[in-house]
């Protein structure tokens, strides 16, 4: 059973990152009493409640990410699994209204893995934008984003970590593997040889991994990584909220006493982090209860190409997001040698008009 307290405190970021204001995710937590189950009153009853209210007023987007707030943080029930299938569904129906959006199966050490795609075309290969999310976030919480990747030149694709929303895999250390497994499916319909990976909190220790093996990934920016000093530091892993041990628990498939033991050797050292030979964009938060300080500390001291930005706030700096996505996308840019200036231009000028209006 999950802290109802804690969970409510956690998924505020997720809702700020999908646009819902305080005003209306602030009375629908006020109605949960109860965690587990599907009745009124429990956390997935009532998330899906509004999602269908949403959905039958033709908000089908806004639907989808009240279903993904309803399977957070990951499937332990019938009423979270009704969530994440009402999401998957919705999202589907979303992107019928957007043409380019289309699923992708990758096979995956054997093991099929659907994933959502823009920009894809067997006669233009345009470089390769993937996105992922962290343990708690399915890609039907990123889709919406593709066709802004689209947009920009870049074929796109979002995907999620082993174990997390429909992903069969089991969450390990070579979990990275999911990044050249989608390199190597849409090598006929992309330039893989040009990929950038964006990936969002814990995928970014596994996109990191992957970069260090495989040299298509050319560029990568991160939010909020766990790094080296997560997986080690025992003090720091007694501070670390019990929604984010119990979630890797249930993607490792260990029991959660014995999760931190389990992924110590994940840990990325020293001399690994200082072969890492493209370029590094990083935002952290000052006041992460997830990631301990040392591992931003760690990358500062050992990748060569970092470009870092830190936000007074908590993991995934979601009080900055608009600053944080426009920073993102603008480091992805920076990275892709033919990026269109002018875009580039709009993005820096969003960012600063952004960061006027953060100051204000």
């Amino acid at each position: 059973m999950n802290d109802l307290d804690e969970l409510k405190r956690l998924v505020v970021a997720h809702a700020i990152s999908q646009n819902l204001p305080a005003d209306h995710y602030g009375p629908l937590l006020d109605r949960i009493t109860a965690d587990e189950g599907d009745a009124p009153g429990t956390w997935a009853h009532e998330w899906i409640a509004e999602g269908e209210r949403l959905d039958a007023a033709g908000e089908t987007l806004a639907a989808c990410q009240h279903y993904v707030m309803g399977r957070f943080p990951f499937v332990d029930g019938p009423g979270r699994k009704r969530a994440l299938d009402r999401a998957v569904e919705a999202f589907d129906r979303w992107r019928h209204a957007h043409p380019g959006i289309e699923p992708v199966t990758v096979e995956v050490a054997g093991t099929p893995v659907r994933v959502w795609c823009a920009g894809l075309s067997a006669e233009r290969h345009r470089p390769l934008l993937v996105m992922t999310g962290g343990i708690v976030s399915p890609k039907e919480q990123w889709g919406p984003v593709l066709p802004q990747i689209a947009a920009f030149g870049l074929a796109g694709v979002v995907a999620e970590l082993p174990g997390v929303g429909e992903s069969p895999l089991r969450y390990g250390p070579d979990g990275w593997r999911l990044f050249p497994a989608i390199l190597d499916a849409l090598a006929g319909r992309a330039d893989v040889s040009q990929a950038y990976l964006l990936a969002l909190s814990f995928s970014g220790h596994s996109a990191i991994t992957a970069a260090l093996a495989d040299p298509r990934v050319r560029g990568l920016v991160g939010n909020g990584p766990p790094v080296h000093d997560f997986f080690t530091d025992t003090a720091w892993q007694r501070r670390v909220p019990k929604t984010t041990g119990d979630t890797l628990a249930h993607l490792t498939g260990v029991p959660p006493d014995e999760v931190f033991g389990h992924v110590r050797d994940w840990a990325l050292d020293d001399a690994r982090l200082r072969e890492l030979a493209i370029p590094l964009a990083v935002v952290t938060a000052a006041r992460d209860e997830i990631i301990p300080p040392g591992d931003t500390e760690r990358l500062r001291r050992n990748v060569r190409d970092l470009r870092l930005i830190e936000h007074d706030d908590v993991h995934g700096a979601p009080a900055h997001l608009a600053e944080t996505r426009l920073w993102s996308l603008l480091a992805v840019l920076e990275m892709w040698p033919d990026a269109d200036p002018a875009v580039k231009a709009r993005l820096a000028a969003a960012l600063e008009a952004a960061r006027a209006r953060a100051g204000a």
